[in-house]
């Protein structure tokens, strides 16, 4: 990759290293009692390189992204700081970040968030003053040039890994890459996908944005979520959209015992993290393991992913 090192972040010495990056995930509790962060962290730490702290997901209610990150910090755990454009404007967003970066958070993974009718607040107003990729543009300014969207200097820049999503899989199929393009071009350094059940039109997604350069310029880690059971699996292909679940997959957990089906998801899971090692510009994988944090040294071990690299 052609910029300099510039963030002190941990993920982005492992990805310009060379190494195959493994991020997790943490969705911080709908209270103020840490236990339940600590519990996950403690499942976490030594097996991945760093974890998204999720920004009230599904517009429900939790604890900050960045409180939730500085626990996790001080756990051991690098985290990735989400922020979402739906609940903040854009003067908020850079006191944010900056408080952020001032406490040691040096990732941050920039999303638009999802609408505010699908969570416990529908009645709530949306923000939405700038959208995930005038948010990448805005960090990215902040960071390189030293200075707030308004045009001012900052004393301090905040030096941070920048991070965005992006889905292969929402129609139509062309419109992915190109959104993927828009947010290099802001100025993303690594991006971390939706999750992936079809290999195939991965593959292929893949293949585009390789061809028009695109991960050349910015790290692609690839979205694995296990499935832990047929009606998760059904659930996702139905009523979750832009995912993807192809029909061989929900025979294949049918055609085991019900008492098995979550032990042949990580078998699937972990498959599929050996094809994604061998695919030509995937630099790691990003596993959301939904309340399975405490499975995420099994599966890691399993999928070869540890010991992760000290760099």
């Amino acid at each position: 990759m052609a910029w300099a090192m510039k963030s002190g972040s941990n993920l982005e010495r492992v990805l310009r290293a060379g190494h195959f990056a493994f991020t997790g995930e943490l969705g911080p509790p709908r209270g103020a009692n840490t236990s339940k962060i600590l519990e996950k962290t403690k499942h976490l730490k030594d097996c991945v390189d760093a974890v998204n702290i999720t920004d009230n997901p599904t517009a429900m209610v939790r604890m900050a992204s960045w409180g939730a990150s500085l626990i996790a910090l001080r756990e051991g755990l690098e985290p990735n700081y989400q922020m979402v454009c739906r609940d903040r404007n854009r003067l908020a967003m850079q006191s944010d970040i900056l408080a952020a970066y001032a406490n040691g958070i040096r990732n941050i993974v920039c999303l638009s968030g999802d609408h505010q009718d699908f969570g416990d607040h529908p009645d709530a107003m949306g923000v939405f003053d700038i959208d995930s990729i005038q948010l990448i543009h805005m960090v990215r300014l902040m960071r390189d040039e030293g200075r707030f969207a308004g045009g001012e200097p900052i004393d301090e820049p905040p030096r941070m890994f920048i991070g965005a999503a992006a889905n292969p899989f929402a129609d139509p199929f062309e419109f992915g890459v190109r959104r993927l393009a828009k947010k290099i071009r802001a100025g993303v350094d690594f991006v971390q996908t939706q999750c992936i059940y079809n290999m195939k039109k991965f593959s292929d997604f893949v293949a585009r944005a390789r061809d028009m350069g695109l991960l050349d310029k910015a790290y692609l880690l690839a979205g694995i979520t296990p499935l832990k059971s047929v009606g998760m699996a059904l659930h996702m292909q139905k009523e979750v959209p832009g995912m993807e679940v192809p029909e061989a997959l929900i025979h294949r957990l049918k055609s085991v015992p019900a008492e098995m089906e979550a032990e042949e998801g990580i078998r699937i899971a972990c498959e599929q993290i050996e094809i994604l090692k061998q695919t030509p510009g995937v630099a790691g994988i990003h596993l959301m393991a939904i309340g399975w944090e405490h499975r995420v040294p099994e599966i890691a071990e399993r999928a070869k992913m540890l010991p992760r690299p000290k760099v």
